[in-house]
């Protein structure tokens, strides 16, 4: 039996908003990678990533930028943007717990409180997008039609 797909459905004036501001927090930080806070980033790259940890800050860069782009500016794929968005959210989770057991100091996250409440926030990452997208709403409406 295939699963029918259809439009996701249109979005408040709230979700709208939460979907264009994540965008523009995405390319910001986006960009910050690429210039500014380059080295703050590489703070957070665990040292057990097989890879150099500038090519992981630029290319976490990157991506940031591809999603933020996403968000603003392709508004007909925001579901499947917004479930992209909460996977990289989760998939850099990791960084952030790194950061928090190798008492790593970086973007002012300079003692182990502070790295504790940073670790928080991430699970929020993931809901705005999943709601500032209408994807959970949309995944919800469509199980319910299958």
């Amino acid at each position: 039996m295939s699963r029918k797909t259809t439009e996701p459905t249109s979005l408040s004036a709230p979700r709208t908003i939460g979907r264009l501001a994540l965008g523009a927090f995405l390319m910001t930080a986006g960009i910050s990678h690429l210039t500014w806070a380059r080295q703050e980033f590489l703070a957070q790259v665990p040292d057990w990533v097989p890879l150099d940890g500038d090519t992981v800050v630029v290319a976490s860069g990157f991506v940031e930028v591809g999603l933020g782009g996403a968000l603003i500016g392709l508004p007909g794929r925001r579901v499947a943007v917004g479930w992209l968005t909460a996977a990289f959210f989760v998939a850099i989770f990791p960084g952030n717990i790194s950061q928090y057991v190798t008492h790593t100091d970086a973007f002012g996250l300079n003692d182990d409180r502070a790295r504790a409440i940073r670790l928080l926030f991430q699970p929020l990452l993931v809901l705005w997008a999943l709601w500032a997208t209408g994807a959970w709403r949309d995944r919800r409406r469509t199980d319910n039609k299958a």
